[in-house]
């Protein structure tokens, strides 16, 4: 069986490539294991995901299905100077900003969406689970072996093979075709998220105001809650702790979201008086992590398979569904046979992915480390650069790193002898700030399997 470009993955940003794809006339095969829908988190969407859904045709259906429209982010503080507001807000062709919105969506709808409709446009989808690569005698990926559905096995021969396996990071896992996996710091941290009914909404008639806004309870660092409405009457509410605060308290995970969601902010509690599930209650970890050199010969890692941040302000859609946006073009005239000979025909491409990352990176770091400092760059120092960086308009030649960035960046001491180096590609040292939050000493790739550990095997008490 042969196609010239095979996509693992049919969430968003698997999908959203095959869409691409197909607009620069590749007809993309998408294989995906599990049977949509399905429930997922991330249901936020940043202006630039909302702009990529434009650009896709969506928007008309988006409206259609009464996706709740957000018009920014609300943070709140332990105080009204932490506390800020950032509005959606669109660039126009002369880079003036201008009032927008996007969409708060759920999951396991809108990813059905999106699969259905790569499928009607032209992709190809085939049930099944991707087992491993295959490998040319040159090194360069020729295809993947995978166990269908019906439980026998198939070699697809492929020209281009895309990881949209997300946190699954499957190419990364199995070794030996991209670099190393480094861990972060806020590996140790879990989040611990369900959906509730009846929660108070704001509705003041401004924009901060609007009853679907994205909110967030900042209790203290890497302590922090969300409330996302995805409903009329149902938001999506989590919180993320360090995973020894979840042990001490000795809950269930059910028993310990309900106590969160009434004690760690005065303003959650105010608009959450009652606890009505209507989801059960998950828990995953939130590792973060960096895969290296993860684009090649055959190959691409898009969005959270080769690279995982932070939730806080909802880039993952963004990130994928954008890599996958750029990626299109790059991979039409690499089957015209541009680049073929080169060591890394996308080595240019993966720098602006790393480059771009980067600067969320830094900018959630500085939040984290100094959230007064940056609040401050919100409410004054920093207005017409601010609403870039919440949007996701991050990959935007000479206009990021923006002023803003470069701030955050000197407020971490990540200047100078000790800002990020992109000159050491061959050597896994490119985009590494020294003093960052990445241990190069602890990036084994991991044994496959085990990127997500299950509840049983690491939360304690239930």
């Amino acid at each position: 069986m042969k196609r010239d470009v095979v996509i693992v993955g049919g969430g968003p940003g698997g999908s959203a490539a095959a869409m691409f794809l197909l607009r620069e006339g590749v007809k993309p095969l998408i294989i995906e294991a599990e049977s949509f829908p399905r429930y997922h988190i991330g249901e936020s969407m940043t202006g630039a995901a909302g702009q990529v859904m434009r650009e896709l045709g969506f928007e008309e259906e988006m409206i259609k299905r009464r996706y709740p429209l957000k018009q920014g982010v609300n943070v709140y503080g332990q105080s009204n100077q932490g506390s800020w507001w950032v509005p959606v807000a669109g660039r126009d062709p002369d880079w003036n900003l201008f009032d927008w919105n996007t969409w708060q969506v759920r999951r396991s709808d809108f990813d059905k969406m999106m699969l259905d409709e790569a499928v009607a446009r032209g992709a190809e989808l085939l049930m099944g689970k991707a087992m491993t690569p295959i490998m040319k005698s040159d090194g360069s990926v020729g295809g993947v072996k995978v166990r269908a559905a019906d439980g026998g096995t198939l070699d697809i021969q492929s020209q281009m093979l895309l990881d949209c396996s997300g946190q699954a990071t499957w190419l990364a896992n199995l070794g030996g075709v991209t670099g190393p996996k480094y861990l972060g710091a806020y590996d140790k941290q879990i989040a611990i998220f369900s959906q509730v009914r009846g929660a108070i909404r704001e509705d003041g008639g401004t924009r901060r105001e609007h009853p679907d806004n994205t909110l967030i309870f900042y209790q203290k660092k890497f302590h922090w809650a969300w409330s996302i409405p995805i409903e009329a009457d149902v938001v999506s509410v989590g919180v993320v702790i360090p995973s020894a605060y979840f042990l001490e308290q000795k809950e269930t995970p059910r028993q310990f979201l309900t106590r969160e969601l009434h004690q760690l902010h005065p303003e959650l509690t105010r608009r959450i008086p009652e606890v009505d599930f209507v989801e059960d209650v998950h828990v995953i970890p939130n590792y973060s992590f960096q895969v290296k050199n993860f684009m090649g010969r055959g190959f691409m890692c898009i969005g959270d398979s080769h690279r995982f941040i932070d939730p806080i302000f909802s880039f993952g859609l963004t990130v994928t569904m954008r890599e996958g946006q750029m990626a299109a073009p790059l991979i039409r005239r690499y089957l015209a046979g541009e680049g073929r000979d080169a060591e890394n025909p996308f080595a240019e491409h993966q720098l602006v992915c790393e480059k771009g990352i980067d600067v969320l990176e830094d900018a959630l770091d500085c939040f984290w480390e100094q959230p007064l400092a940056f609040g401050m760059f919100v409410h004054n120092r920093y207005t017409n650069y601010m609403p870039d960086l919440f949007a996701g308009r991050i990959y935007e030649d000479g206009r990021q790193p923006s002023p803003a960035v470069d701030a955050c960046r000197k407020m971490l001491g990540r200047t100078g002898e000790r800002e990020r180096s992109y000159e050491k590609m061959n050597e896994d040292l490119y985009s590494i700030p020294i003093g960052s939050r990445y241990h190069p000493e602890r990036a084994p790739i991991w044994e496959v399997g085990s990127a997500v550990e299950t509840t049983e095997s690491w939360l304690g008490p239930r």
